[in-house]
C-alpha cells in the first residue's frame, strides 16, 4: 500500500503541473503600444492623433503695431472730441527724417518738391476709407474727408504714416476745415523758406493745433 501512494501522489502532481501552465498562458500581457494607443479623432489618421497639436499662433491683429492709439481697422478707435483736429493718441505727427532744417534748401524749399515723395492716391485713399471708420464718422462718404498730413508735406511731414495721416472733414468740424488748415501750412512754409520761423517751430504748430498758425496765415 505505501508504494501505490506514492504513485498516485506522483500522478497527481504531474497532472496539477500540466493543467496550471495553460492557465498562466490564458492572461498575456498586453503589448505596450496598445495599452498607451489613443484613439483618432474621427476623419484624421491615427499619426495626426499621436502629434502633440502645435500651439496656435496669434491673430495678425493681436500683433499688429497701432497707428497710435490702437489697433488699425477697427470702428471706433479713435476720438472725434479733439475735431477740428485728429485725436493725438490716432495721430501724434511723424516727420520726414530727410527734412531737416539743414535741407529745407534742398528739400520744401524747392518748387515741386512736395510731388516727388507724395504718396499715391491708391495709398491715401484705401487708408482714408479704413480710418473714416475708425473714427466712427456717421457720414462716411470719402468725398467729404481729405486724407491730409497732419505735419504737412510743406513741412517735411512723414508721407506715407498712418501718424501723419487722418480723414479731415472738408466741412466746419468744430471752428475749423481742411481748407482752412491748407492755408495755414502754406503761410507756416513761406516763413520757414524766407528764414523767419524755425522749421521745428512750424511743426509744432501743426502738430499740436493749426489754429495757432493763423496769425502767421494773416500776415503773409
Amino acid at each position: 500500500m505505501p508504494r501505490v501512494f506514492v504513485i498516485v501522489l506522483s500522478t497527481t502532481a504531474a497532472l496539477v503541473t500540466t493543467a496550471s501552465a495553460p492557465a498562466r498562458a490564458a492572461h498575456p500581457v498586453a503589448p505596450a503600444a496598445h495599452a498607451t494607443a489613443t484613439p483618432a479623432a474621427p476623419g484624421r489618421s491615427a499619426a495626426h492623433a499621436a502629434a502633440p497639436a502645435a500651439p496656435r499662433r496669434p491673430a495678425a491683429h493681436a500683433v499688429a503695431t497701432p497707428a497710435a492709439g490702437g489697433p488699425p481697422g477697427r470702428d471706433g478707435v479713435c476720438s472725434q472730441a479733439y475735431l477740428p483736429l485728429p485725436d493725438p493718441a490716432c495721430q501724434p505727427g511723424a516727420v520726414n527724417p530727410d527734412v531737416t532744417q539743414a535741407t529745407i534748401g534742398v528739400t520744401i524749399c524747392v518748387a515741386g518738391w512736395t510731388r516727388t515723395v507724395r504718396p499715391p492716391v491708391s495709398y491715401t485713399n484705401a487708408l482714408k476709407r479704413r480710418q473714416i471708420a475708425e473714427y466712427g464718422y456717421t457720414d462716411t462718404n470719402p468725398a467729404d474727408y481729405e486724407e491730409d498730413h497732419l505735419i504737412p508735406l510743406e513741412l517735411g511731414g512723414a508721407p506715407r504714416d498712418p501718424r501723419n495721416l487722418w480723414p479731415e472733414p472738408r466741412y466746419d468740424a468744430g471752428g475749423g476745415t481742411a481748407a482752412g488748415k491748407d492755408e495755414v501750412e502754406n503761410a507756416l512754409k513761406r516763413k520757414v523758406c524766407a528764414g523767419l520761423m524755425p522749421l521745428a517751430a512750424a511743426r509744432t504748430i501743426m502738430a499740436v493745433d493749426w489754429r495757432r498758425g493763423r496769425n502767421a496765415a494773416a500776415s503773409r
